[in-house]
């Protein structure tokens, strides 16, 4: 129910993945509002799980406490009870996050949830941004544990063995950067279990020379946006330049595989959304303004997610290392022990912590 073209748009993806990804579907929503938008008889393997009411896109996040007959909330209540493997959410990202941490929980070892949005590269595999909008505001630990998720998230789905993870900075040095960037990186220089490579300017993360690029979500955010209006303005310029003169139309008659090729791998629809990793089931975020190719790809996400069986080695891996007894398990945290600051985490949170996606238009043509 969630999205600026839902109910149709999500449908159409949804059958595309039904078809093509051969998925289970279950779409969560008001029946009369996605009928219409449904072949009759439903096809083996699409359900229709009824929901009575939905969080608007400019509602606050903290309606899903007021709404819990929302289709978010029954749409994560389907992974909590196991009746589904994944949530793909197209609607209010606050909301769908908040959702997540009161339904699904956190994972032990995880104070904060972070969303990873995948980025394509000069070397043709994606970049793995994390946090592009989870939390505004973050501590030396939170970020810490973002790189140990992401590096775990390349080894289990895009099968990189060893990934290299770098710390978003002004520049390359150690001793470059804010008190969050300093602490941090002390913090990921003696962390084991990844490979830590140093600092990445932002003219590094989109040349493939890292694998993992972690950051606040307040940064991650406005990168994110950046990075993804990039291929939208490559791809307007060509459209108006090309075709000038009968040179350009024949040009463009001979490019045309190329210019398709070049749009492929600059094109954000390509990778879905975002992963919300450290809640306790799998959640794939994605924009608010997505159509059916975007669904498309965001379910494809999820499913590789699923079947890579990420969740399990979060589960199992995600306890902190440094400590003397690693296979114990540790409680959840509640909100109030989540607020309490260690002398080594010196850098404050706001009050904020959930910083909405704004919808971005998809790339056509």
């Amino acid at each position: 129910m969630g999205g600026d073209y839902a109910p149709e748009e999500i449908i159409k993806g949804a059958l595309l993945a039904h078809r093509h990804l051969r998925v289970g579907i279950a779409l969560v929503g008001r029946p009369e509002s996605l009928k219409p938008f449904l072949p009759q008889p439903l096809p083996a393997g699409i359900t229709i799980v009824p929901a009575e009411e939905d969080v608007g896109m400019a509602e606050e996040p903290l309606m899903v406490r007021k709404k819990p007959k929302a289709s978010i909330n029954i749409s994560m209540q389907q992974v909590r009870s196991n009746q589904a493997d994944a949530v793909v959410a197209a609607g209010n990202t606050g909301a769908a996050m908040a959702a997540a941490y009161l339904n699904l929980g956190r994972l032990a070892g995880i104070d904060r949830p972070a969303i990873g949005a995948l980025l394509p590269t000069l070397k043709g595999k994606p970049v793995l941004l994390l946090d592009v909008g989870a939390n505004v505001d973050c501590r030396p630990r939170f970020l810490e544990q973002f790189a140990r998720m992401g590096s775990l998230y390349c080894q289990c789905v895009l099968g990189i063995e060893k990934p290299r993870v770098g710390l978003l900075n002004i520049g390359e040095e150690p001793n470059k950067g804010n008190d969050l960037a300093l602490a941090t990186h002390q913090r990921l220089a003696q962390l084991p279990g990844i490979h830590f490579a140093g600092n990445a300017e932002g003219r590094d993360v989109l040349t493939g020379e890292f694998d993992v690029v972690v950051c606040d979500g307040f940064v991650g955010n406005a990168l994110l946006k950046f990075a993804e209006s990039v291929g939208q303005v490559i791809t307007q310029v060509l459209r108006e330049e090309l075709p000038r003169g009968w040179r350009g139309k024949l040009g463009c008659w001979l490019l045309r595989p190329n210019l398709k090729q070049v749009k492929r791998r600059m094109d954000y629809v390509e990778y879905g959304g975002a992963l919300l990793l450290g809640v306790n089931g799998i959640c794939v975020i994605t924009h608010g303004s997505s159509k059916a190719p975007m669904v498309y790809h965001a379910i494809r996400l999820a499913k590789e997610a699923a079947e890579q069986k990420i969740l399990q080695r979060l589960q199992a891996e995600m306890v902190d290392p440094r400590e003397s007894n690693p296979s114990s398990e540790r409680p959840l945290r509640t909100p109030s022990r989540c607020r309490e600051q260690s002398a080594s985490d010196s850098v404050p949170l706001s009050r904020s912590e959930v910083l909405p996606l704004r919808p971005l238009d998809c790339v056509e043509g």
